[in-house]
Formats: C-alpha cells, sequence, structure tokens
C-alpha cells in the first residue's frame, strides 16, 4: 500500500482559501495543510485547525510574500516593508535575518497549541541550495521533518515522505490525477501531493496570481475517490 499525503498549501491566505481547505478535509481527501503565519487570515485558520483536529496542520514558511513577522530584517523587505519577490530573491538576502524570520514564524505556530506535523515553504524557497543551512538548523532545532524537493530529499533533515508532487496544478489538475499517480508509484511509499483548494474571496483574486483554478482543485478533491492502492 501506498501511504497518500494530500497537503494543502497557503492556509491563512484568506478566508476563502481556509473554508476551501477546511471543505476539501471534511468533504475529500485533503488530510494534511501547511499554515502561513504572517497572513492576515491566520488566526481564522487557527481557530479552524483547532476545530478539526483530525487535520495534520504544518507551517509553510514565507519569505516573498506579506509582511514578516519579525522586526529588523532589511535584505528581506523592498522599500514599503512587504518581503521582496521571488524574481529579486537573491544572494543579498542575511541568513541570519532568514533563520530570525522563520524562528518567529515556528515559535508563532507553536504558541498557537497547535502540533506542527512538518514544514515546507511558499514558492518552494526551503529548496533552494543557500538556505540549505537555515532548513537544517531550524529542522533539527524544533525536531520537524521537512517537504522534500520533488523526488530528492534535503539534505540533513528528515523527510516528511518518500516523494512529493507539485503537478497537481493548473492543468495538472485533472478528475483522473490520482488515477494516474496510483500508476505512477510502487509501494510500499509516503507519498505528498501539494494542492491548492479555495473558494475566491477579494484577497485571493488581487493577491495571487493562482486563484481561479484553486476552485476547480477544490471541486476536484471533494468529488472523487482514491484507488485502492492508496491509504
Amino acid at each position: 500500500m501506498i501511504k497518500l499525503i494530500v497537503n494543502a498549501d497557503d492556509f491563512g491566505f484568506s478566508r476563502g482559501v481556509n473554508y476551501g481547505i477546511i471543505d476539501s478535509h471534511v468533504n475529500g481527501i485533503v488530510n494534511s495543510t501547511t499554515m502561513m503565519m504572517n497572513m492576515d487570515a491566520v488566526d481564522h485558520a487557527i481557530e479552524l485547525a483547532q476545530k478539526h483536529p483530525r487535520l495534520n496542520v504544518g507551517i509553510h514558511l514565507v519569505l516573498t510574500c506579506g509582511k514578516p513577522l519579525a522586526e529588523k530584517v532589511p535584505t528581506l523587505i523592498d522599500e514599503d516593508g512587504n518581503f521582496k519577490s521571488q524574481s529579486v530573491l537573491d544572494d543579498t538576502i542575511s541568513l541570519v535575518e532568514v533563520e530570525k524570520e522563520w524562528t518567529a514564524q515556528i515559535d508563532r505556530f507553536i504558541a498557537t497549541g497547535l502540533q506542527p506535523s512538518h514544514f515546507d515553504s511558499h514558492h518552494h524557497v526551503h529548496t533552494r541550495k543557500e538556505l540549505l543551512p537555515v532548513v537544517q538548523r531550524l529542522a533539527q532545532k524544533y525536531n520537524l521533518r521537512v517537504r522534500t524537493n520533488g523526488m530528492e530529499p534535503i539534505e540533513g533533515v528528515k523527510a516528511f515522505s518518500d516523494v512529493s508532487f507539485f503537478d497537481f496544478y493548473g492543468e495538472g489538475a485533472t478528475y483522473d490525477y490520482f488515477d494516474q499517480l496510483s500508476q505512477k508509484v510502487d509501494g510500499p511509499k509516503t507519498v505528498e501531493v501539494m494542492c491548492h483548494p479555495a473558494y475566491i474571496d477579494q484577497k485571493l483574486l488581487c493577491s495571487s496570481s493562482y486563484n481561479l483554478p484553486r476552485v476547480r482543485e477544490l471541486d476536484i478533491l471533494t468529488n472523487i475517490s482514491l484507488p485502492s492502492k492508496f491509504e
């Protein structure tokens, strides 16, 4: 058998995202999510997570969206105090500041009383080679597993799964996706599939280029049955 983790990213981004993730859990196949601790709807996400204890919740570390939780992290922000976009995230950023900010995000999660299952990151920035020392230290400090970089584990940390698939996204999110996936994976393995279900609200519509396709993901995740190969 193959243990399947269907992880919904971006918990806390907006109320529409939060409700989409919870519906995909209660009425669908999502069994894991990761929370953005610096976003406006994070308190709403925390409240929902506490009401649904069967949903595994981890931390979606952020470096490219919203504002930092930590003070005095000048290399991470633009002139308006927002995180730099992924396109300008370069080797000028301070690893000390990254660790300071990500520590603040993890500590805020732990303060909720929720038990973190693992961490990953927005835009997969934790897989960047230059950030590896920070990822390794935080994984060890908090004894947390880390999302793999596709088929490749992150060096020096405990992996959250054997492999991760990032192609349930856009046109790749299809109603027969999991039927096809069952044919590509040999068990026994733990397999993670990343997803982004949501209901559209103003925040999501105006702040994310990946918005309308999330409704399709939500419909798929709440209307399919998994092949018997998965548990």
